[in-house]
């Protein structure tokens, strides 16, 4: 992309923004929420992006019941797959119902049945959903035998009985840009009430570990296509995406590209909206609650 192109289709997106939401924008620092691993460090797909790192630095099931984690408001409850790709909430119903008594859920499902759609919606204040509709990615990273068409109706199944937040981690193909643009236009045919964005990170101990992260420049265009696509839904931009000057450059453009919240923002992102004259609101709470 060049960059008279970035620069006019992040004019673009800038006009949008301004006539759709608030001057307003939410740097989410999220110590109010407790990432919860139901599972441990157990899963049973060991995707290529993830070799189970992300699941072993959450709490467990019993550190979070126990409270041995401290105070905190609401809870990020994840963990490993089946072989199935869901992840097993339901077997610990017990204990999510006493995390539920004490601040808000969000659970991050998987793959879903009716029955588990049914519990799963009234265990929870927001459900994550992984939004993926590439054949090719979903088995590449996840290994699992299933198409596209099992993320869109489990999808379909959980809007129809909660709140959900679509999750598309651009790049997670080992860094290549494969099916992004078919999620946003998934999501165009199914509606969304937000959506969520995160990057593709090379994480030691992963099969993708020696990959590179998205260009820059590719996802800047994906999330202003997704302004342009849905003008007046709220995008994040979430906690998982590179650091260093990569992270620097892509925060500005993201915020110029229109998002409306930003999950650890650099320094850089907090001066540019400062300098834009964005109306700064500090969140503690995961971006999707």
């Amino acid at each position: 992309m060049q960059q008279q192109d970035i620069e006019e289709l992040l004019e673009e997106t800038w006009a949008l923004r301004r006539a759709y939401f608030p001057h307003r924008i939410e740097f989410v620092y999220p110590i109010q929420t407790l990432p919860v691993s139901i599972t441990g460090s157990d899963c049973a797909l060991n995707c290529a992006h993830c070799g189970r790192e992300y699941i072993k630095r959450m709490s467990t099931l019993k550190e979070a019941v126990q409270g041995k984690r401290g105070d905190c408001k609401s809870f990020l409850l994840s963990g490993g797959c089946d072989t199935r790709g869901a992840v097993p909430h339901l077997l610990h119903r017990q204990e999510i119902n006493e995390l539920a008594r004490r601040g808000r859920l969000n659970i991050h499902a998987g793959l879903v049945g009716e029955d588990e759609t049914s519990e799963l919606a009234k265990l929870s204040t927001v459900i994550s959903f992984d939004f993926v509709v590439d054949d090719e990615t979903i088995e590449e990273v996840y290994g699992l035998p299933v198409s596209s068409a099992s993320y869109i109706e489990s999808y379909r199944r959980l809007r129809r009985l909660t709140h959900v937040v679509p999750h598309i981690c651009i790049g997670l193909k080992g860094g290549e840009i494969k099916g992004e643009y078919k999620a946003l236009e998934a999501l165009k045919r199914e509606g969304a009430q937000a959506i969520s964005f995160i990057i593709f990170r090379p994480t030691p101990n992963t099969a993708f570990a020696d990959c590179t992260p998205p260009p820059a420049a590719e996802v800047v265009r994906i999330l202003s296509t997704a302004r342009i696509m849905f003008p007046r839904v709220p995008i994040y931009l979430g906690c998982m995406r590179p650091g260093g000057n990569y992270r620097s450059m892509l925060d500005c453009l993201a915020i110029r590209a229109g998002v409306n919240k930003l999950v650890h923002p650099s320094p850089a992102a907090r001066n540019l909206a400062q300098v834009l004259g964005l109306n700064i609101v500090r969140k503690e709470e995961c971006c999707s609650l």
